[in-house]
C-alpha cells in the first residue's frame, strides 16, 4: 500500500514539475525580441488564404450542377429523365472546353489592363488583389491588352485563349476555376426552361454558344472592365455596373437565354389549349426539386461569399456579409411565395414547387447586393423576390410561355431585381470604396446615392436587349435548320430513348438483349 502511496506521488510531483518547466520556458521564450518578421512570408500566407477560399468556394459553386440537375429533372415528367440528367452533366462538360478555347480570353482579357487617369480619378485596374501579382517570369503583365473598341468603352478582352501566355500562375489559374463554375450555371439555366423538347444536339450547340460567346462578351461588361464597370469613370454614374456575384451578369443572362429559347421552341404539345387555358403537367418527383433546392442553397454560399476573391481583411468582411444575406434572402423568398400561393395562389395551397423557387428567387436577387446592403434590406429583397416569382410564373403562363421548371421567372426577373436592388439598398459600406476605381463607396437612393441607380439599370438594360436579342438569332437559325426541337413522336414518347437510347428508369427487369425495351412509366399513352 506504502508503495503504491509513493508511486503516484511520485507521479504528481513529475506532473507538477512538467508544468512548473513549460511555464519557465515558455516565459524565456517570450521574454526574448522577436525575430524580425519577413513582409514576403506575410504577403505570401495572405495570398494564399485568398486563393484557397476562392477554390473552396469553385467547388462549392461546381457542387450546385447537382442542384440544378435533380430540380430539373424531379420538375419534369419520368419519360425524360435520362435527357434532362445528360444535358445537365454535359453542360458542364462543354462548357469547360468552350470557356477554356475562347470564353475565358472574351471576358477577362483585358482585365489586367491599366486605365489612365480620368479628370480627378485616378488610373485603375480591374484585376483583383487579392490573388497574387498576375506577371509572368520576366514581369510582363498578363491578360492586359486593351479591350476591343478601347480605353473605357471596351466590350471584350482578346488574350488568353486556351489560357494561353498564361504559364503557371496560380492566382490566375485559380481564378480561370473560379468563373469557369460561374459560367457553366448560365449555361445550365436554359435546359430547364427548354426541358422535354429540346434535341441534344441543339442543347451541345447552346451550351458552346454560351460559354464561348455570348455570356463571355457581356460578362466581361461589368467583371472584366467593360463599359459597364466604367461608367462611373466616364459618366459619373455611381460606381459604374455593380453586381458582386451575378444576379445580372450570371442569372440574368442565363434568365434571358431561357426566355427567348422557351419562346422560340415553344411549349410542350398538350401543354395549351386553343382557348388558353393550361394543362398541368405535375412533376415527376417532388422530392428530388426539393433535395436539389437543398443542395443549391448550400451551393450559393460558395457563390456569394466566394466572390469576394479573398478572406483577409476587408475581403472577410465582405465574404461573412454576404453570407449572412444569402441566408436571410432565400429564407425569406421561400416564405414569402409560399405565403402567396397559399393566400392568393389559384389552390389556395402551400404550392410546394413554387415555395422552392421563391427559395431560389430570393437567393438570386440577393446574389448581387449581398455585400453592399444590411440585413434589413436582404430580409425586403428576398421578400419582394418570393412574390416577384409568383407573378412571373402566372404571366407566362398567360403569355403561353411554357417553362417547365420556372427558369425565366426564378433567374431573369429576380436577377433583375437584385440588380436594381443594388441601387436603392446600398448603404455606402466603407469596404466597397474604391470599387471600380471610384473613390467612394457604392451607395444607392436610400442612402443618399442618386446616380447609382442608373448604372444598374443600365446593366439590366443592356444584358436583357444584347443577350436576349442576339439568343433570338441564334435559336432561330438552329430552328430553321431543324436542331432545335425533337421530332413530335419522340417528344410524345419521352426523349430518353429516341435522344439518348437508353430509359431514366427500368420499371421492369428485363434483360436489355433482345426484344422490346423497357420504357419509363405513362410513355405508352401520352397526353396530347
Amino acid at each position: 500500500m506504502k508503495f503504491n502511496n509513493l508511486i503516484k506521488g511520485t507521479h504528481v510531483f513529475a506532473l507538477l514539475l512538467a508544468v512548473v518547466l513549460t511555464v519557465l520556458s515558455a516565459k524565456t521564450i517570450f521574454a526574448q525580441d522577436p525575430a524580425p518578421v519577413d513582409p514576403a512570408k506575410v504577403d505570401d500566407i495572405v495570398v494564399s488564404v485568398n486563393v484557397m477560399w476562392m477554390l473552396l468556394a469553385g467547388f462549392l459553386v461546381f457542387f450546385m450542377q447537382a442542384g440544378f440537375a435533380l430540380v430539373e429533372t424531379g420538375f419534369t415528367r419520368a419519360k425524360n429523365v435520362a435527357h434532362t440528367m445528360m444535358m445537365n452533366i454535359m453542360v458542364f462538360c462543354f462548357g469547360a472546353i468552350g470557356y477554356w478555347l475562347t470564353g475565358f480570353a472574351l471576358q477577362f482579357g483585358g482585365v489586367n489592363f491599366t486605365y489612365p487617369a480620368v479628370g480627378a480619378l485616378d488610373a485603375w485596374n480591374f484585376s483583383p488583389i487579392t490573388l497574387g501579382a498576375w506577371a509572368d517570369a520576366g514581369g510582363n503583365a498578363l491578360v492586359a491588352n486593351e479591350l476591343v473598341i478601347g480605353g473605357q468603352y471596351g466590350i471584350m478582352g482578346l488574350s488568353g485563349f486556351m489560357l494561353g501566355g498564361i504559364g503557371a500562375n496560380f492566382g490566375l489559374l485559380a481564378f480561370f476555376l473560379f468563373q469557369m463554375v460561374f459560367m457553366d450555371t448560365v449555361a445550365t439555366i436554359p435546359t430547364g426552361a427548354m426541358a422535354e423538347r429540346f434535341k441534344f444536339i441543339g442543347f451541345v450547340l447552346m451550351a458552346l454558344w454560351v460559354s464561348m460567346f455570348i455570356y463571355p462578351l457581356v460578362g466581361g461588361w461589368v467583371w472584366g472592365g467593360g463599359w459597364l464597370a466604367n461608367l462611373g469613370r466616364t459618366m459619373g454614374f455611381g460606381n459604374g455596373a455593380v453586381d458582386f456575384a451575378g444576379s445580372g451578369v450570371v442569372h440574368m443572362i442565363g434568365g434571358s437565354i431561357a426566355l427567348v429559347g422557351a419562346i422560340v421552341i415553344g411549349p410542350r404539345i398538350g401543354r395549351f389549349n386553343k382557348d388558353g387555358t393550361v394543362n398541368p403537367m405535375p412533376a415527376h418527383n417532388i422530392a428530388l426539386g426539393v433535395l436539389g433546392t437543398i443542395i443549391l442553397f448550400f451551393g450559393w454560399f460558395g457563390f456569394n461569399p466566394g466572390s469576394a476573391l479573398g478572406f483577409t481583411g476587408a475581403f472577410r468582411n465582405l465574404a461573412v456579409l454576404a453570407a449572412i444575406n444569402t441566408l436571410m434572402a432565400g429564407a425569406v423568398g421561400g416564405v414569402a411565395a409560399m405565403a402567396y400561393m397559399w393566400v392568393l395562389g389559384p389552390s389556395k395551397k402551400p404550392d410546394p414547387s413554387m415555395s422552392v423557387n421563391g427559395i431560389l428567387a430570393g437567393l438570386v436577387a440577393i446574389t448581387a447586393p449581398c455585400a453592399f446592403v444590411d440585413l434589413t434590406a436582404a430580409v425586403a429583397v428576398g421578400a419582394v423576390a418570393g412574390v416577384i416569382v409568383c407573378l412571373a410564373a402566372q404571366l407566362l403562363e398567360k403569355l403561353q410561355i411554357d417553362d417547365p421548371v420556372g427558369a425565366a421567372p426564378v433567374h431573369l426577373f429576380n436577377g433583375a431585381w437584385g440588380v436594381i436592388a443594388v441601387g436603392i439598398f446600398a448603404n455606402a459600406n466603407p469596404d466597397t470604396a474604391a470599387w471600380n476605381g471610384i473613390a467612394t463607396p457604392v451607395t444607392g437612393l436610400l442612402y443618399g446615392g442618386s446616380t447609382q441607380i442608373i448604372a444598374q439599370l443600365f446593366e439590366v438594360v443592356a444584358i436583357f436587349v444584347v443577350v436576349g436579342g442576339l439568343t433570338y438569332v441564334f435559336f432561330n437559325v438552329l430552328n430553321m435548320l431543324k436542331l432545335l426541337r425533337t421530332a413530335r413522336a419522340d417528344e410524345l414518347a419521352g426523349l430518353d430513348l429516341p435522344e439518348m437510347g437508353a430509359p431514366g428508369y427500368v420499371w421492369t427487369d428485363v434483360p436489355a438483349t433482345t426484344g422490346a425495351r423497357p420504357v419509363p412509366q405513362g410513355a405508352a399513352s401520352p397526353a396530347e
